[in-house]
């Protein structure tokens, strides 16, 4: 098991138990800072995340398409679209920004009914994430959801 502590020792990401059923149960990503751009850590991911079956979704206002796949400038454009054209929820958002503005993206998945959120490498927004449990969701801080599915999963 891995454990994933805060700097400020206040913070403990969930079990590996609870991220197996995490990766189970989830089929629409949200990736937050997706770039087209191949030589960036969100581009690989995105990648390795489409090759395991999982649907994405770019949310990034600098891009138009990435991995073949429309890209939407935020959250609520994907929710105003799509919910027109493709049933059912975004079931995670896997968030490529600073930990100090990752929080207006946690906000505005908050307010849209998304429960769980993923913060890659290096970010973290403790308060958010008490929020977040105290309100039933799931979040992961600090990890790469593509590393953590390799090591849990299998690389297959």
């Amino acid at each position: 098991m891995t454990t994933v502590i805060s700097p400020d020792g206040k913070w403990k990401n969930p079990s590996d138990e609870e991220i197996i059923h995490i990766y189970k149960t989830v089929k629409r990503i949200a990736v937050a800072g997706l770039s087209s751009d191949p030589a960036r850590p969100s581009f690989g991911v995105a990648k390795f995340l489409l090759s395991k079956g999982y649907e994405i979704i770019p949310v990034n206002p600098n891009e138009t398409e990435v991995l073949g796949q429309k890209a939407y400038p935020d959250l609520r454009a994907v929710y105003g679209e799509r919910s027109r054209t493709i049933p059912g929820p975004i079931d995670l958002v896997d968030c490529f920004r600073r930990s100090e503005v990752v929080g207006e993206t946690i906000d505005e998945g908050l307010a849209l009914g998304i429960k769980n959120f993923w913060l890659q490498e290096g970010v973290w927004d403790e308060p958010r994430g008490f929020l977040i449990r105290q309100q039933g969701g799931f979040i992961v801080m600090n990890l790469c959801i593509a590393k953590t599915h390799a090591r849990l999963m299998g690389q297959v």
